[in-house]
């Protein structure tokens, strides 16, 4: 599973007439990989849910979802298990079927749920558009 996280002012996505915002907070999208588990997207969303990349009041960053009252937007990007190492065109060959993945990911969303109360989703399998104010900038890549 690969993931990249962005600490965000406010993050917003939409798919046609649906839509999906919160404010401060993650935006996190998902890429899911062959051979992930509910295993893997548990280690990860108890990761996710206990990184400590708010600022505190003296400038470091020392705060966590749980201490800004913050949110997180997941969206699933299979684009994330691509690979462009060889030729020009992206490989999709280490990318979880869909079907699979998009069970797995409905599972990420439920253990995110069970530990973080303000979690919003993107929609899976749509054409979707992303709008964010990155705070800071602040990004990490997260691979399990």
């Amino acid at each position: 599973m690969r993931v990249v996280v962005q600490r965000v002012a406010w993050a917003k996505v939409w798919a046609g007439d649906q839509e999906a915002a919160i404010g401060r907070g993650m935006l996190v999208l998902a890429g899911l990989e062959v051979g992930d588990t509910p295993e893997t997207t548990d280690w990860v969303a108890r990761k996710l849910v206990g990184l400590r990349i708010f600022e505190d009041a003296e400038g470091r960053m020392n705060l966590g979802l749980a201490e800004t009252g913050g949110e997180i937007l997941a969206v699933s990007q299979f684009t994330l298990a691509g690979s462009v190492v060889r030729g020009r065109r992206p490989s999709f060959d280490g990318a979880m079927a869909p079907e699979a993945a998009r069970a797995l990911f409905e599972t990420f969303l439920q253990q995110l749920k069970a530990q973080h109360p303000r979690v919003a989703c993107g929609f899976f399998q749509e054409h979707m558009a992303v709008e964010l104010l990155n705070d800071g900038p602040v990004t990490f890549v997260l691979e399990r």
